[in-house]
């Protein structure tokens, strides 16, 4: 029996409905860049420095989010094939292959528009080496500039002065510059920092949504409603007004929810009654990802917490941009605090206190085929989870952006075997 109130059609939030424009607006200005002149920079989501590419009059463009898109629209398989007949390896991130793939088929973004070639490319390292090995790729391509943030890795758990310093010492000496050459605009640090005090200010709103999964019944799924939440802030629109009010209209929709003892909206309608609330780690599927969803919400599972929905920055731990008053330094805390830069006992750390701040029933590793980044010590990391909270965890496999390692048979039996014996342990 369906845990939802049905629709006649994939129900959206009015939020996504504004993102959704959003969006559009911005593919339409990319677009449009050989008339209007502004300069394009390609960077990618963890530990991105997007108010320093705002500040410059430049519009970013995110490969993997377009990768993801692609998936999502049924794209995504004959990129992949493409990037395969040109010799790249089966093993390869899909999100590459598809970019890759992609970009020899004509570049055609999620809108059906051109995307434009970068006039820079920026990479900011946060614990993802395929990043590196991707801007290779992609500097073969384009005949441009190039600049590259050293984001060091915090094995022990928590970043140094010594990190901090390093980092903004190279923003200073080596980034800023690139931008300043390529943009031909100086940058203003005085502009920069009231830019992230915007910034913080939707991480605010967006933190108060994210933590409203606390509540029962949880007015919205912290995983797949979660991604369509963090899509603006961890993107292009960060730091500006559109943002801010994106983020504001968020909050006010889910307090509303929240005044109703509402759950979350699915495609399929709202949530009529919350039976399992999980914390969930690792990205989900985008080429299946409503019949993926839909496995959990006719179980009537709300996802209370997710690590994915952090890839783009711990605001919910309490990170926000302009607490420093060097604009530099915040973008250094910025980029050390995200979650692909975590060791593996932070990573767990971070799960153990979801399950029990967020009053888990349970918790499920979504173990990605093609991204190391998330999969590499996954059933360690269960095991460890598992032996801290007293509870079991579930382990299922699928991946990004490749239709050939999702089996929905598969998944599905494995869920409602775990959701069977949680029912179980309830029981007991």
């Amino acid at each position: 029996m369906s845990a939802t109130r049905p629709t006649t059609s994939a129900q959206k939030d009015i939020s996504m409905e504004r993102q959704k424009a959003m969006l559009a607006r911005h593919f339409q200005e990319l677009s449009k860049v050989r008339e209007t002149g502004r300069k394009v920079a390609y960077t990618f989501v963890p530990g991105n420095l997007t108010e320093l590419i705002s500040e410059a009059g430049m519009l970013g463009v995110y490969p993997e989010i377009n990768a993801l898109q692609s998936g999502m629209r049924q794209r995504s398989a004959d990129f992949i094939h493409e990037a395969e007949r040109l010799g790249h390896n089966e093993d390869v991130c899909t999100y590459v292959k598809c970019d890759i793939g992609m970009l020899t088929k004509g570049n055609i973004g999620p809108t059906g528009e051109k995307l434009p070639p970068p006039d820079l490319l920026l990479l900011s390292y946060t614990g993802c080496f395929t990043f590196m090995k991707w801007f290779e790729l992609l500097r073969r391509e384009y005949h441009c500039e190039i600049a590259m943030l050293h984001v060091p890795y915090a094995a022990d758990g928590q970043p140094t002065e010594a990190m901090r310093q390093y980092i903004a010492k190279q923003l200073r000496n080596e980034v800023i510059p690139k931008f300043e050459k390529v943009s031909g605009k100086k940058l203003d640090l005085d502009s920069l920092a009231a830019r992230l005090r915007r910034s913080a200010l939707a991480e605010e709103d967006l933190s108060w949504v994210l933590e409203s999964a606390k509540k029962k019944p949880s007015p919205i799924d912290a995983y797949f409603g979660a991604v369509y939440y963090v899509g603006p802030i961890f993107t292009a629109f960060r730091g500006g007004e559109d943002c801010i009010g994106y983020y504001r209209a968020l909050r006010q929709e889910v307090k509303s929810r929240l005044e109703h003892g509402e759950g979350p909206v699915t495609p399929d309608g709202t949530l009529a009654k919350e039976r399992f609330r999980l914390v969930v780690e690792g990205p989900p599927n985008w080429t299946h990802f409503r019949d993926f969803w839909k496995i959990f919400y006719e179980e009537g599972v709300v996802f209370v917490a997710s690590t994915y929905t952090k890839v783009g920055g711990l605001y919910d731990r309490g990170f926000r941009h302009g607490a420093e008053k060097d604009p530099l330094l915040s973008l250094a805390d910025y980029c050390l605090s995200c979650y692909t830069n975590l060791s593996l006992p932070a990573r767990v750390d971070l799960l153990e206190r979801y399950v029990r701040e967020y009053a888990a029933d349970g918790f499920i590793f979504n173990s990605i085929k093609s991204c190391k980044s998330f999969s590499a010590g996954q059933l360690v990391m269960l095991r460890e989870v598992e032996k801290r909270t007293g509870i079991p965890g579930a382990f299922i496999e699928s991946d990004l952006v490749d239709p050939r390692y999702y089996s929905q048979a598969n998944i599905k039996n494995r869920v409602e075997s775990y959701l069977q014996m949680l029912d179980q342990r309830r029981r007991a």
